[in-house]
């Protein structure tokens, strides 16, 4: 228990920034593919959201691991943070320590050891997002009262953000509130990919 509640802050930062990262890409991204369907862009999304789908978390973290911090060395290979940085904890997260204690150094070293394995986590639940997005918009855009708007000379902006986007999130924010346990089960792998020492890491070495 007491392990769990230690490790509980960490897993929690990892899933926060992989869900942010997941929602701030997929739904922009869906919208864009639903308004150009059939196009490059379209295709490229809706391809690159497949291999999100269909390649395995771990797989993913390894080749993230592999190239951004072995081969390029632009980002940490392990860890929550560099060992002996002098930081404060509060609250178990890092990254919220470093900004409530103004240590930007700290909290700036601790966001960089989260990218990848962030990235990483959040390659399905983007892909599940993006594609519900896609659909949930393409099935706006022929509803009648979308043509009516436009027939009034409406312009897109307010069609967009009233009509299509206001309508087309009912489904994605209920896809975005069932993913989270997705993302709890996946930092399992990725946290033991990355030595991220969250819950996940606990259970990986437990057995």
């Amino acid at each position: 228990v007491v392990v769990f509640w230690s490790r509980l802050p960490a897993t929690v930062e990892l899933t926060l920034l992989a869900l942010l990262i997941a929602i701030t890409l997929g739904i922009p991204l869906g919208y864009i593919a639903a308004r150009r369907v059939g196009s490059l862009t379209d295709t490229t999304a809706v391809i690159f959201s497949l291999i999100g789908v269909a390649v395995p978390v771990f797989f993913t973290a390894f080749l993230l691991k592999y190239f951004f911090a072995v081969e390029w060395q632009v980002l940490p290979v392990s860890g929550r943070q560099t060992t002996g940085i002098d930081a404060t904890r509060v609250t178990g997260m890092f990254v919220l320590d470093g900004i409530l204690t103004r240590e930007w150094d700290a909290s700036w070293d601790a966001l960089k050891h989260l990218i990848l394995p962030a990235v990483a986590l959040a390659t399905i639940p983007f892909s599940v997002i993006f594609r519900i997005t896609r659909a949930s918009v393409l099935d706006v855009l022929d509803e009648d009262y979308v043509r009516t708007a436009e027939a009034k000379g409406l312009t897109a902006k307010v069609i967009r953000g009233r009509h299509v986007l206001r309508n087309a999130m009912l489904p994605v924010v209920t896809t975005i509130g069932l993913q989270v346990g997705g993302l709890l089960a996946g930092a399992i792998l990725t946290e033991s990919v990355f030595s991220y020492r969250g819950v996940g890491d606990a259970l990986a070495t437990s057995f």
